[in-house]
């Protein structure tokens, strides 16, 4: 007997999360997988994506495209990160709704939270309050997509759900000098003085805000079990008009700790300073998860262990890194 394969778009394949996905998605013998590479679908085109939609009968889309970047990057392309972002899940919903798709997973950010929400934040702390004005184009694209999927729900009766990880990292991330994330910006930070013999390391900011760090695998797996919960399962947790899941470790730590845990996982033996020209960003950032817990998810890669691996990986592929 043949097994039923249903077929699974995953818009954002190359990107960090989007390729975590694909790698665990192509261990299930009841997926066909389809991906696009940008050259083969502008996820920016109306009309190219709608076309797609109309030839593939596809019966889940995991929207992991999206433009992403740290504090610099949100400060000096806030245009590009609303543009961007909107057309992209505007344009991928839309068609899947038109065309029949009944199951989508939209993947939002914890940015999405008010800057001084309480800790840790909850689900229904989302429009409570002032946004972290750095990256508050981001949110705002993140917070439209979803609205997007619940009116989709409302109105049509779709099952367009929505996760909300805190800060990523790992394999396939970007290690760009200036445009990246904390994480992968330290890491090579600290391996470039590691390799000149550099005495000191600058970290920007203080380093006592607090962040919660999510391994890229972690998330991947926790993608795909609240895409596959059953429907009462889903509902028990969710409210009609609060449908996204928080998606963390629930640990957080000071970014004076990351630093000194990355130039030990890096080998790097000199000073850590920190610029306090520079800003902070948000004071702390932890989300509550005890929605996808009692829903039966929880990470299992510790910080140091994942931190390891994401520098292996640099180190194999960082002639093919942009920068």
């Amino acid at each position: 007997m043949t097994l039923e394969k249903k077929r699974v778009f995953v818009a954002g394949h190359k990107g960090m999360v989007g390729s975590a996905i694909v790698r665990q998605l192509k261990e299930r013998a009841d997926v066909e997988l389809v991906t696009r590479s940008r050259q083969e679908l502008d996820l920016m085109s109306q009309a190219a994506v709608d076309d797609f939609f109309s030839t593939q009968r596809l019966d889940e889309v995991y929207l992991a495209a999206a433009k992403v970047g740290g504090i610099h990057a949100n400060n000096t392309y806030p245009a590009d990160f609303i543009h961007d972002n909107l057309l992209m899940e505007s344009n991928i919903i839309g068609s899947a709704h038109r065309h029949g798709v009944q199951k989508l997973l939209f993947l939002g950010s914890s940015c999405i939270y008010p800057k001084y929400a309480d800790q840790p934040m909850r689900e229904d702390s989302l429009l409570t309050g002032e946004l972290e004005p750095t990256n508050e184009p981001y949110a705002i694209a993140k917070i439209a997509g979803i609205k997007l999927c619940e009116s989709f729900n409302r109105q049509h009766g779709r099952d367009y759900r929505s996760v909300m990880p805190t800060n990523l990292y790992g394999p396939n991330d970007n290690f760009h000098p200036e445009n990246s994330h904390v994480i992968p910006a330290l890491l090579r930070r600290f391996h470039e003085a590691k390799i000149n013999s550099d005495d000191q390391v600058a970290v920007w900011g203080s380093g006592k805000p607090m962040r919660e760090f999510l391994h890229v695998n972690d998330m991947a797996s926790a993608s795909i079990y609240v895409m596959e919960l059953d429907d009462d399962s889903y509902a028990e947790h969710t409210q009609t008009m609060l449908s996204h899941i928080n998606v963390g470790t629930g640990v957080d730590c000071t970014i004076r700790e990351l630093a000194e845990t990355v130039a030990k996982v890096v080998g790097y033996q000199g000073e850590v300073a920190f610029d306090t020209s520079k800003p902070d960003g948000t004071p702390r950032k932890l989300l509550d998860v005890s929605r996808l817990t009692a829903l039966g998810w929880q990470a299992s890669i510790s910080l140091e262990d994942g931190l390891r691996n994401t520098y292996e990986w640099f180190l194999e592929n960082q002639a093919q890194l942009r920068g």
